[in-house]
């Protein structure tokens, strides 16, 4: 009897050993050593799996697929669900698919995403950078998956129709404002695109794009409300920097130890403010590529440069002062020759005959009108025909792109040193003779 009571119990011990051994064959077998995402562009890998695979279970292969995939979540954001398959028993996709968002609005203390219907999709205290952010529509309330209450409908139009050109060149600005005029305005870093109405926006943009990566590091407008069928020029309103340390703003003077020395790069506080600013005469000097005389003997004082190439005195007040509002005489390695076409900061400036003739029309430009000096106007406007509608003298740049064709071979920057405008459409590409001042 005995035995027969060891024989079932054996067979059920077995049993649970085969079972035991099933399962850890099971999950080592199918263990996961890869995971693969697909269709984010809102969340890293890294995020995405930390969200999906949640759980002991989606280290297996096979269970993961079941257990894991969701068509429809409310939990993650942006992301309208998203499914998991096994590629092979070590691998794993998931394959996400986001949420149709086109935008974003401010509304209370949040961000209101919207879909190209208008609908509110999503609502986060979180920008997210990615998505076009519009200030200047504005609703008193809102419901979730219902549409903005916006009364003019042809704002969200114009928001949906930018929306696609931004994530086409993946060029989306930092900032997009609606006046209430019915204005556009993008905001680049520094630049402040000034697109006008709701006319043109795929012309208008394409030549934005374009000559954005040419004024990178400047500030200021870029006019392009006037482009349009029969006039393509677009101006830049430069923006100078006022905000730069100068020689007498500097509170250093003092070394480390609290001493003053009058180089030292600390303040009396102890402070580190930096290395004393150069006025322009000082930097120049400092660059001054000269010093050899005709020997090749360094005395300081030489006119020729290291490779013999005359470069004339050292740098004075006087000599500098000559050039008028002219900032170039650097070479494109940073060594001032005084005849260069690049400022201190690296940017092409042109010569200063053609700075200098420039600085002369435009002053005899703006007194031509009323016999009133207007300098102190800081814009240029030019219009189709080539006049200066607002009569300045100002370091604005206009950009010509009404000729046919593709980018002109006449100028690689696209700038001329001639006409400081930009022919955005001639026939070509861009050429070595051009200028941007």
């Amino acid at each position: 009897m005995k035995k027969n009571r060891k024989k079932p119990l054996a067979a059920a011990g077995m049993i649970v050993v085969l079972l035991l051994a099933g399962i850890i064959f099971f999950f080592t077998y199918y263990q996961v050593d890869e995971v693969q995402v697909m269709g984010s562009s809102h969340y890293s890998e890294k995020q995405i799996k930390k969200m999906v695979l949640r759980g002991p279970l989606a280290s297996n292969s096979v269970l993961a697929p079941i257990l894991y995939t969701k068509k429809d979540t409310k939990d993650v954001p942006f992301i309208q669900g998203y499914t998991v398959t096994r590629l092979n028993r070590h691998t794993i996709c998931v394959s996400v698919k986001e949420k149709d968002i086109v935008g974003c609005i401010p509304y209370l203390d949040s961000y209101i995403y919207f879909d190209r219907n208008g609908t509110f999709i999503e609502s986060s205290t979180v920008r997210n950078e990615k998505v076009p952010f519009f200030d200047g529509i504005k609703v008193k309330h809102v419901l979730y998956n219902e549409e903005l209450p916006i009364k003019d409908k042809t704002v969200m139009n114009t928001a949906v129709a930018l929306s696609t050109i931004f994530q086409k060149n993946d060029k989306i600005p930092d900032h997009i404002e609606f006046g209430d005029d019915g204005q556009i305005s993008l905001l680049y870093g520094d630049i402040t695109v000034k697109l006008g109405k709701d006319e043109y926006l795929e012309d208008k943009m394409a030549r934005v794009l374009a000559i954005l990566p040419m004024i990178s590091g400047k500030k200021g407008i870029l006019h392009v409300e006037n482009v349009n069928d029969s006039s393509k020029i677009i101006t830049l309103e430069q923006e100078q920097d006022e905000t730069a340390d100068t020689a007498e703003s500097w509170t250093g003077g003092y070394d480390e130890e609290g001493n003053y020395t009058g180089e030292g790069e600390y303040d009396e506080n102890g402070n580190y403010v930096g290395p004393k600013p150069q006025s322009d005469l000082e930097y120049a000097l400092s660059k001054w590529v000269g010093g050899y005389d005709e020997e090749g003997d360094y005395t300081g004082s030489g006119e020729y440069d290291a490779d013999m190439n005359y470069v004339g005195p050292a740098p004075t007040e006087e000599s500098m002062s000559v050039n008028g509002s002219w900032k170039g005489g650097y070479r494109a390695d940073g060594g001032y020759d005084g005849v260069s076409e690049y400022d201190r900061d690296g940017n092409y400036v042109g010569s200063a005959e053609n700075a200098q003739n420039s600085d002369s029309a435009d002053n005899l430009d703006s007194s031509s009108e009323d016999g009133s000096d207007s300098s102190q106007d800081n814009s240029m406007d030019v219009s189709g025909t080539g006049t200066d509608e607002n009569n300045s003298d100002s370091d604005g740049t206009a950009y010509d792109s009404s000729s046919d064709g593709d980018y002109s071979s006449e100028s690689d920057s696209g700038y001329s040193d001639e006409s400081d405008s930009y022919d955005g459409y001639s026939d070509g590409d861009y050429s070595d003779e051009s200028a941007y001042e």
